[in-house]
Order: structure tokens, then C-alpha cells, then sequence
């Protein structure tokens, strides 16, 4: 039996909690790119669901988050878009393994 991956869900769930608080704070130019973000994570590739979730499981929930926040704060504030989920998770990827280093 295979390893189960992180669902696409999990990820729409992440893009609409930081839409929903970039409405509240009102930043309407990262709400709408957290929602775009939303929509497409359906299409996330199952290769890449499969690369985060040995990446998460290397590195621990504590260590990927705190490098996750400030990329998804920076994507909420305006200073970082993205035109897909999987091009967030890729740069989201690229700095678990750098930070994969410093471990």
C-alpha cells in the first residue's frame, strides 16, 4: 500500500483561510489572487502532492510552517503572485529544501 498524500482540498482549504483574511483586512489585490490560487489547486499535479508530502513528513509540520507563513503572508500583502497552486508549492518547496540545509 502506497503512502497517502495531502489532499488538494487541504490545499484549497489553506488558499481560502488566507483569502478570507486578506478580505478582513481588507487587501482586495491578495484576496483575488488567494482565490485564483484556490480554483486551481484542483489541478495540482499528483507528482508534486507526492513531493510535498515526503518533504512534510522529512522536515516535521513545525518547520514547514514556519516557512510556509511568510510566503503565504507575502501572497495576502500583494508582494507575491502567483498564477497557480503548484507555482506557489514549488517556490514553497524550493525553500524547504534550502531550509532542509540548515536543519
Amino acid at each position: 500500500m502506497g503512502k497517502s498524500t495531502v489532499s488538494r482540498d487541504a490545499f484549497r482549504g489553506l488558499f481560502a483561510f488566507y483569502a478570507a483574511k486578506a478580505h478582513h483586512d481588507r487587501q482586495p489585490g491578495g484576496e483575488h489572487c488567494l482565490l485564483r490560487l484556490f480554483r486551481s489547486a484542483e489541478d495540482i499535479p499528483d507528482s508534486l502532492l507526492l513531493l510535498w508530502t515526503n518533504r512534510v513528513e522529512l522536515l516535521g509540520s513545525q518547520t514547514v510552517g514556519r516557512i510556509m507563513e511568510p510566503q503565504a503572508r507575502q501572497v495576502t500583502s500583494g508582494k507575491a503572485q502567483y498564477d497557480h497552486a503548484s507555482d506557489f508549492l514549488h517556490a514553497v518547496l524550493r525553500d524547504l529544501g534550502q531550509g532542509q540545509n540548515v536543519q
